[in-house]
């Protein structure tokens, strides 16, 4: 069917490892709340960079959401999350605007 699944906040609130088990997952989103503290912060970085490594053992695909400052995007690509969301990127956009 072309579906892919991603896991949105991965590691925050009721997100569990075991979903990536249970589910065919495609995506982990990598959250808001700890980009906000790359490059920073050691312990979002820390989080942050484990996140990815999960991802890519479990050949998942890995999408890092908040994305708002160039330090953070070198951050991140740098240790290979290739996929973002974020301000820097594009602000939010009605859907007719997409085209």
């Amino acid at each position: 069917m072309g579906v892919s699944i991603s896991i949105d906040d991965f590691g925050t609130g009721y997100s569990s490892l075991s979903y990536l088990k249970r589910f065919p997952i495609s995506y982990c989103e990598d959250p808001r709340s700890f980009i906000a503290g790359v490059p920073a912060h050691g312990d979002d970085v820390g989080i942050v960079h484990a996140i990815i490594a999960l991802a890519r053992i479990l050949k998942l695909g890995i999408i890092a959401e908040g994305v708002e400052n160039v330090e953070q995007h070198v951050s991140l690509w740098g240790c290979g999350c290739h996929e973002a969301q974020g301000y820097l990127l594009s602000k939010p956009v009605e859907p007719s605007e997409l085209e």
